[in-house]
């Protein structure tokens, strides 16, 4: 019984069901079809662009919330690109060793979402205009610091999450 399909299982009056051989069983229903690679890049490049969006825009309203003085330490940018990156993190551990997820959603939420979230072309904005402004000491502080803590943040993120998340159901003795 394949769980997509109508199940009207039930005998009519004073009929009496006969046993069925499995072996020689047919599903009257045609196998599903496996999407062709067009329309599965196409639905990839869709998970993407949607994702980014909302990334994107998250981002966006993250700098409106919180706007970086010229000439300052660009701490929006910076705590942006160090979430997004633990974000990535408990996101890889969770769809690739904790659940079997959809296909779509690596592309989703990791290239889309976090993608555009993320803005490391930002950050080398930042650091330019930094340097630009005679604050070499500012902008080299910046690169290190955001390479540092975003690392970091991957690691814990991906630590923490293989911590606290349940793990997967394993196979008990006898089970073949």
């Amino acid at each position: 019984m394949r769980p997509d399909r109508p199940d009207d299982t039930s005998p009519a009056p004073g009929w009496q069901a006969q046993p069925v051989d499995p072996d020689t069983a047919v599903d009257p229903w045609p196998p599903r079809r496996a999407p062709s690679p067009g329309r599965r890049q196409a639905e990839i490049l869709a998970a993407v662009t949607a994702g980014g969006v909302l990334g994107a825009c998250a981002r966006y309203g993250a700098t409106l919330l919180w706007p970086t003085v010229p000439g300052a330490f660009p701490w929006t940018t910076f705590w942006i690109n160090v979430t997004g990156c633990a974000a990535m993190g408990v996101l890889m551990v969770l769809i690739t060793e904790r659940t079997t997820a959809h296909p779509l959603v690596r592309p989703f939420l990791g290239t889309g979402v976090l993608g555009g979230y993320t803005t490391f072309s930002t950050y080398a904005v930042d650091a330019r205009v930094l340097f630009g402004d005679h604050r070499a000491g500012t902008a080299l502080l910046y690169l290190a610091a955001t390479l540092v803590a975003a690392l970091f943040a991957v690691w814990a993120g991906a630590g923490l999450t293989r911590l606290l998340a349940l793990p997967r159901a394993t196979r008990t003795e006898g089970e073949a």
